[in-house]
């Protein structure tokens, strides 16, 4: 093959790559970049949300100075914005994955009672919920609370997390993301 063939079928390899690189990445953009082409909450709201509610509870001191692993169950999120259907979960979902890749040794996550309940009906032969002593008893719930305050071109979203001493009451770790974004 002749050395113009070989370069020219180089270059054409390369613009054919080139070419799907950018397609993929028009089809597939980064989870933490904005869309210009989306409006509301974004996957870029989640991302740096669930990061830092991670990176936060996990500095904790009053986690950091316990002796025991504080055991979490999840519990969901509080939707209070004006479209109320939308399924919000999802900050909730990445925290409790980041807290269990991070945390591991400082907190122990603890399942939902009623997903428990469902997974052991599906799964155990007798069909009755294996219960008594030997389950594990959460010692804090981690729930969310999505609030707005919607204007006409803008919606502004606080996202407080807060995780609740089920023994006591007592608010153990709270914090917020908060966002200003374009509305549709």
């Amino acid at each position: 093959m002749s050395r113009q063939l070989m370069l020219a079928a180089a270059l054409a390899l390369t613009a054919v790559v080139a070419g799907c690189t950018k397609e993929y990445k028009n089809e597939r953009p980064d989870v933490s970049q904005l869309d210009q082409r989306d409006t509301g909450l974004q996957s870029k709201d989640v991302v740096q949300a669930s990061d830092q509610m991670a990176m936060d509870l996990l500095a904790d001191p009053n986690l950091n100075a316990s002796h025991d692993r504080w055991t979490i169950v999840v519990d969901r999120v509080e939707n209070r914005t004006v479209n109320s259907r939308f399924d919000l979960d999802v900050f909730l979902e990445r925290l409790k994955s980041n807290l269990a890749r991070h945390g591991k040794g400082r907190v122990q996550l603890i399942e939902n009672k009623a997903k428990l309940s469902e997974l052991q009906s599906r799964e155990l032969d007798s069909g009755t919920p294996v219960t008594g002593p030997g389950g594990i008893q959460p010692d804090y719930a981690l729930y969310a609370r999505v609030n707005e305050l919607p204007n006409r071109g803008t919606s502004y979203y606080l996202i407080e997390f807060t995780l609740t001493d089920l023994k006591t009451r007592a608010l153990a770790w709270t914090n917020s993301y908060e966002v200003k974004v374009a509305r549709d």
